[in-house]
């Protein structure tokens, strides 16, 4: 397993169209067999994220996330690899990254 891990923040707009039982199943398996192909890569797969949240500021807290609703996080992961290109391989692998206006955020997470 690589030594270098990278946070992976998964970005996208809430989808309006809910898919029907078939596509699921079939985004489920997809999502299976990428998880299979880069398990040595997978250090944790994170999860989803809810919508709301509470932002933390030294005038207080409030509810949140500001952030358009494009910019929102719907979830993260933490995968390893050698180098951002092996991270890179790993994410553009991954079938939600096929959703309209889909994006995943890659940062490399410094060593302690």
């Amino acid at each position: 397993m690589s030594n270098q891990k990278y946070l992976c923040m998964y970005r996208g707009a809430p989808s309006q169209n809910k898919p029907s039982p078939a596509q699921m199943q079939e985004m489920f398996a997809a999502f299976n067999q990428w998880k299979e192909k880069f398990k040595a890569n997978i250090v944790d797969m994170g999860s989803k994220l809810k919508p709301s949240g509470r932002v933390v500021a030294p005038s207080g807290v409030t509810d949140g996330p500001y952030a358009e609703a494009k910019e929102i996080v719907g979830g993260f992961m933490i995968i390893a690899a050698d180098d951002y290109d092996g991270a890179v391989t790993v994410v553009k692998a991954m079938p939600m990254l096929q959703s309209p206006g889909a994006c995943v955020e890659i940062r490399e997470m410094a060593s302690s």
